[in-house]
């Protein structure tokens, strides 16, 4: 039987994949995409976990996602509304106060003030000090980042957008390289005194990463993370309407009218290359695909290492992929609820402000953070550890039946591999210990869980295709951004087979539910097949 053709293979349903396919069958190309699972979007998807009970089974926030993705794939009108969570994070005591944190700079600041009334007079401050430096970088998210070994025409323009925002808060340089450059806690101890305010906004800077709020560049996760906005509002995420894969659906959706074909159970075996040059791929069931592009979803690590013969990639490069950063840090619970959390100091029944945005538990204090992550180095699992709690039927009541409730819990540190135990022994006890956390600020949480669902690294690795469970596809370290991510030379989304892209998260500019990795390696493909 002859093989399929095809002008393009995507390999991967998640919501880069899908973007990318979406941008390239609109330039004309037919394009197939790939997915292993049953349905569509990766780590972005929602599911039935339980009757009734639709889960953001991964992915659980949208913050990131890029304006010029949304308006050009025409997302809105393929059914993609976000709710925005305001306020956005709350960070509740054991003796009734909590922190309540969001876009209204007034608010927030009547919060802070109740832990230290020097915090909140810096709190503005704070906040357009982020947002100067946001402004300063954000150009550089659209395109592919620039490389100071092989300059080209077009990187001056992000370029000079990103100088002239630079200039404007000029004044702000030195403590911006500090920040970008360096661990998040000296910064955070440079503006703030209080807890929980530091801690609070450290989780921001550590979330994903295998680095405590001690190691250098986590600054420039916190910054990363900062950059969320929804529908042009700075600093707001948002749930997504009928959950994560909501969105995924409506970038395919993008995609099939476009042109593009969707494969789900369509599992790659491997990439068929040819004297150097990519001819297609070969399905697990045996089905052969022709096609002179191919573009992966998946990391670096399982395309390249996993996917691509080996014969084909230089050995210098197949010993630097070998030596990439995939530790994570990151487990994720999901939880059906009976009912919602009823904090210390008031919480009522119905949805309140605590239950909106973000819900912070766990460890308490910057040295907590530092002490959860050192027990995950030493291969344990912390008593505190970093807990950010989610409960987004509190505003899409579409999610779970009448009176109930889903929960997401993702937490850290926890290592992929653990020193005197297995994750089979540990699983659920670790995620009895993440429950009764949340008992200490909302008596009776644990006895409110109605089913619950525990995904650790190796877990998240199972289920979707996440080497090692890294939600970024790789570390987001210092030697890992720009020009040098995944690898330098593989930085502009081409790989040393001719015809083979990346476009997945381990890409510029890197983790997070952006779709920017998708669509600038499509625009990649694009020009060169143009040549």
């Amino acid at each position: 039987m002859p093989a399929m053709r095809f002008d393009v293979a995507v390999i991967g349903g998640g919501h880069n994949a899908l973007t990318a396919a979406a941008y390239l069958a609109r330039g004309g190309l037919r394009t197939v995409v790939l997915e292993r699972r049953p349905l569509l979007g990766g780590a972005c998807v929602t599911e039935e976990l339980w009757p009734g009970f639709r889960v953001s089974r991964a992915a659980y926030v949208a913050g990131l996602l890029r304006p010029r993705v949304v308006s050009e794939l025409g997302l809105c009108k393929r059914g993609l509304r976000l709710l925005p969570r305001t306020p956005s994070s709350f960070t509740p005591q054991e003796d009734g106060r909590g922190l309540l944190l969001g876009p209204d700079a007034a608010a927030s600041q009547q919060s802070i003030r109740a832990f230290s009334a020097r915090d909140a007079e810096r709190w503005p401050a704070y906040e357009a000090f982020l947002d100067g430096i946001a402004r300063a970088l954000e150009p550089l998210l659209d395109a592919p980042p620039p490389d100071p070994s092989r300059p080209r025409g077009r990187d001056l323009t992000p370029l000079a957008r990103a100088l002239r925002a630079a200039w404007r808060v000029r004044k702000d340089l030195p403590r911006a390289l500090a920040l970008l450059l360096g661990p998040a806690r000296p910064t955070l101890e440079g503006w703030f005194e209080s807890e929980p305010l530091r801690s609070t906004l450290a989780t921001d800077a550590v979330i994903g990463a295998w680095a405590s709020p001690s190691s250098p560049g986590t600054g420039y996760v916190l910054f990363h993370h900062g950059m969320g906005e929804t529908n042009g509002a700075r600093g707001v995420w948002a749930y997504v309407e009928g959950g994560m894969g909501r969105l995924s659906e409506a970038i395919a959706a993008a995609a099939i009218d476009a042109g593009a074909e969707i494969r789900t159970d369509a599992a790659v075996a491997r990439i068929e290359v040819d004297r150097g040059r990519v001819r297609g791929v070969t399905l697990e069931d045996g089905t052969s695909l022709e096609a002179a592009t191919v573009v992966s979803g998946a990391d670096p690590h399982r395309t390249l290492l996993g996917l691509t013969p080996r014969e084909a990639l230089p050995d210098a490069l197949v010993r630097e992929l070998g030596a990439l950063d995939f530790r994570s840090p990151s487990l994720k619970i999901n939880l059906a609820l009976d009912a919602l959390p009823r904090f210390r100091g008031g919480s009522g029944d119905t949805p309140g402000p605590e239950h909106s945005g973000t819900i912070h538990i766990g460890a308490r204090t910057l040295d907590e953070l530092d002490d959860a992550f050192a027990a995950a180095e030493r291969g344990g699992l912390p008593q505190r550890p970093l807990i950010e709690l989610t409960l987004p039927s509190a505003l899409d009541a579409s999610l779970a039946p009448a009176g109930r409730h889903v929960a997401s819990m993702f937490v850290q540190y926890a290592p992929y591999e653990l020193a005197d135990s297995t994750w089979e022994r540990e699983r659920e006890p670790f995620a009895d210990r993440v429950c009764a956390l949340v008992d200490e600020v909302a008596p009776g949480f644990s006895a409110s869980v109605l089913h619950r669902e525990t995904l650790a690294p190796p877990d998240l690795e199972r289920v979707f295709g996440l080497t090692g469970g890294n939600i970024f596809h790789g570390a987001m370290s210092l030697d890992r951004l720009l020009f040098m991510r995944p690898l330098p030379g593989l930085s502009h989304y081409r790989t040393p087979v001719s015809g083979l892209y990346l476009c997945g998260a381990g890409t510029h500019p890197g983790g997070g539910v952006m779709g920017a990795c998708g669509r600038n390696a499509a625009m990649e493909v694009l020009r060169d097949l143009a040549r």
